[in-house]
């Protein structure tokens, strides 16, 4: 599959994908016009951070990586980062806030925003399975240092379940790994290998879509057909094709194509660049401003579209890629905050990583997408017990401490018995 593809399409599923039978063949569902309440001015700022976090990061990954393809959710990743915000305080909060976009936002109102939300996506179509789904697995011996406001907060704002676990036991990854698997529909069956010896805390969000085209593409119009590579060559991919009205735009030489799914509140929005533009000149061009722009433009047109049908998994470190956006602080040892996550071990306390695992498949019924970003959190080394036997010839000394001044002075070289 084309990087110049998918790297288009992974910026802009931003919380869409999906793939399932159609539950009523030869049936279009009802369109749905509009979400069941007006958005709160927190949730539309949520949305606008998330969509504008999400360009960002995805913009730094294909930085990293711009010759390979790109498949990841910034919901999933707001999220998870919002569950750790939630932990932070002062400065590490300051980068965070900045980073995840949330500008002057107050700290229950984005969490309030984040709740609602969950709620509103949930449900929204019932002809699309849509699951959004937060976790957090901490080490056992850790479980009485963390502030328990933070625990019911993850709860109340994230609907996050919480377990303690005995980091040591091959159990405890195999918990992990088994949630990660359970809440993406077995799509995502391992997204840790190992869990260190400093790991005290594990946070996970994960999404995962399910759904149909509103108008499914034919099998029987599947072809092998060339597909453009950026270096000038063509590979062979198979090309589904069909022709209908669709939602459609051409905003500064770009091509955008606009697929419902289900009831039509999800959709995926491709978009081609322009004759002689790279898609990492596309990438870096996409902000909150210019998407929201372009999706404006989309409007009703006869389209005869060829897409690519194609299946991807993609995982990655997100930690190089945030640190560039300006959250330094939440990794560095020493000097992270945490102490809204504990308030007695909170300056220990700082993100060793953040990942996400992802999964795709584009055919002709439909789509089904997955992703999981897990964020673990590490104690630094705390100082080591100093182990001295006196067992041998010593000196001692005693003195009054605040001012200096030796009392008495000696040197035992056979400890007489008391």
């Amino acid at each position: 599959m084309s990087t110049r593809f998918a790297a288009v399409l992974g910026g802009c599923l931003l919380v869409t994908a999906a793939c399932s039978d159609p539950s009523a063949p030869g049936t279009t569902p009802k369109e749905i016009t509009a979400l069941p309440r007006a958005l709160t001015p927190s949730e539309q700022g949520i949305i606008t951070a998330a969509n504008g976090f999400g360009f960002r990061l995805l913009a730094r990954v294909n930085e990293e990586t711009p010759g390979e393809n790109i498949f990841m959710s910034p919901l999933s990743a707001s999220m998870a980062l919002g569950m750790v915000m939630n932990g932070t305080a002062g400065a590490t909060q300051d980068e965070m806030r900045s980073t995840l976009g949330f500008g002057a936002m107050a700290r229950a109102d984005v969490m309030g925003a984040y709740r609602d939300l969950i709620g509103m996506l949930r449900g929204l179509d019932p002809h699309v399975d849509f699951r959004i789904a937060n976790s957090i697995f901490y080490r056992d011996s850790f479980g009485p240092a963390i502030e328990p406001t933070f625990l019911s907060e993850s709860k109340s704002y994230f609907d996050a379940t919480t377990a303690p676990l005995d980091f040591a036991s091959p159990a405890a990854l195999a918990t992990i790994n088994g949630w990660a698997s359970k809440a993406t529909n077995g799509k995502i069956d391992k997204v840790l290998n190992e869990l260190s010896a400093d790991l005290v805390m594990v946070l996970m969000n994960a999404i995962y879509f399910k759904g149909d085209w509103r108008d499914a593409f034919d099998p029987k119009k599947t072809v092998q057909a060339p597909f453009r590579l950026e270096g000038g060559s063509t590979v062979q991919v198979p090309m589904m094709r069909r022709t209908e009205s669709m939602r459609v735009a051409t905003v500064g030489g770009r091509t955008l194509v606009d697929l419902g799914y289900g009831g039509d509140a999800f959709s995926m929005t491709v978009i081609l660049p322009r004759e002689g533009e790279t898609v990492g000149s596309l990438v870096s061009s996409l902000d909150a401003a210019t998407w929201s722009t372009a999706i404006a433009a989309l409007r009703p047109s006869e389209v005869d579209l060829s897409l690519p049908r194609f299946k991807l998994k993609w995982e990655r470190s997100l930690n190089d890629a945030l640190k560039q956006m300006g959250m330094n602080l939440p990794f560095a040892p020493g000097q992270a905050d945490f102490t809204r996550l504990s308030s007695t071990m909170g300056r220990n306390l700082f993100i060793s990583f953040v990942k996400q695992n992802s999964f795709v498949d584009v055919n002709e019924v439909g789509t089904e997408a997955a992703a999981v970003t897990t964020i673990g959190i590490e104690v630094t080394s705390l100082p080591q017990r100093t182990v001295m036997k006196v067992d041998r010839p010593f000196v001692f000394v005693l003195r009054e401490r605040l001012s200096g001044t030796i009392l008495f002075a000696g040197k035992i070289m056979n400890p007489p018995a008391s």
